[in-house]
């Protein structure tokens, strides 16, 4: 079911935003979101390429939320392509600071700006990407703001020990990214939840 003008706006607009959110979390350097440090970890284990491994994973949770009725939609792949070209764009934009105390203002920035895009995109309800997804198939019982710390923990712990590195920007993501998204959700009264539709058919 191809979505509505809003919801397409939502999801495409969710996804640059979330994209800027990424490029200024990496260009900060000081420690990647769980998922990624996952995949990273994985990645040094295997030998694969990380784009690769990236992709399994990615298919992988999307397929385990699926059973738990978080079904993948158009925004899923929409989700993983645009936020991806959006971080590459800003990332050669960016001038990336030497100095730590502009490396923790990226850091500080990128959070309101992941909250956004996540809360907009999420919000469009044309499907969820993959550590969204995972969080989703949780919520209930467990709240999305606290299920996502889970998996974005979960993906931290278990990538520090295939050997990926952490750092202060991925317990950040841990411990604050899900209740910023939860309230960015609240204060643009957006569902997370795929299973509604917010656009409510008219009659006639």
């Amino acid at each position: 079911m191809i979505p509505g003008p809003r919801r397409t706006a939502l999801l495409l607009v969710g996804c640059v935003v979330l994209g800027t959110g990424v490029a200024l979390l990496l260009a900060a350097d000081l420690g990647s979101d769980g998922y990624s440090t996952f995949v990273n970890g994985l990645a040094l284990t295997t030998g694969v390429d990380f784009w690769v491994v990236n992709l399994v994973v990615g298919v992988v949770l999307v397929a385990l939320a699926a059973l738990r009725r978080v079904r993948p939609g158009i925004g899923t792949v929409v989700q993983v392509v645009l936020v991806g070209v959006t971080v590459s764009v800003v990332l050669d934009l960016l001038a990336v600071p030497d100095g730590l105390g502009w490396r923790i203002v990226l850091l500080a920035a990128a959070f309101p700006v992941l909250a956004l895009g996540i809360a907009l995109y999420l919000g469009s309800h044309t499907g969820a990407g993959p550590a969204e997804a995972a969080a989703l198939a949780w919520d209930p019982p467990v709240p999305f703001k606290w299920s996502y710390s889970v998996v974005q923990g979960g993906g931290a712990l278990g990538g520090w020990l295939l050997g990926a590195t952490v750092g202060v920007g991925t317990l950040a993501v841990i411990l604050l990214l899900g209740p910023a998204v939860d309230l960015a959700a609240r204060m643009l009264s957006l569902d997370l939840h795929q299973e509604t539709d917010p656009e409510p058919q008219r009659a006639g």
